[in-house]
């Protein structure tokens, strides 16, 4: 009896507009309130830093950033809720900070729920430090809001 062939390591490559519709199951199964399809699609039309995590399998996450004036702002990411827990979330954050750096970015922002407290421990994990809040940021259920807590890091060694 034969072993069963070790899967490849996911891998990071550019965001494409033929990825939306994979990418879009990953999200719908993510968030309760999305992004649309068009929201990617203005991102990749601005030249924002769009980038996946793909497998032999297909897409495992990505991540979005816009990267301007020595600053990143990560505006979405995200790993497929069947795939988390397997550290590639880490991977693909680093993997961000890395190409901002590459892009001339000297420090990192973004927002998250404080309900989301496996991501804001990854985030501290990570080096970002909570600077802020917006209140009333984030759409809840019941036409509530929830706030966002404002997170960034220097990307400077």
């Amino acid at each position: 009896m034969s072993a069963k062939p070790t899967p490849a390591a996911p891998q990071l490559r550019r965001m494409r507009e033929v990825d939306i519709d994979a990418l879009m199951e990953i999200e719908l199964r993510s968030y309760p309130f999305p992004w649309t399809p068009g929201n990617f699609r203005d991102c990749l039309r601005a030249g924002y830093a769009m980038w996946v995590l793909e497998d032999d399998v297909g897409l495992v996450g990505y991540a979005a950033a816009s990267v301007q004036a020595g600053e990143a702002h990560l505006l979405n990411i995200c790993i497929d809720p069947k795939l988390q827990s397997r550290g590639q979330g880490r991977r693909l954050l680093r993997a961000m900070r890395t190409i901002a750096r590459g892009q001339g970015a000297e420090r990192m922002f973004l927002e998250v729920r404080p309900s989301n407290t496996h991501a804001i421990a990854l985030y501290h994990d990570e080096g970002f430090n909570e600077i802020g809040r917006r209140p009333r940021y984030y759409p809840d259920h019941d036409g509530r809001r929830e706030d966002a807590i404002v997170m960034a890091m220097e990307l400077f060694d």
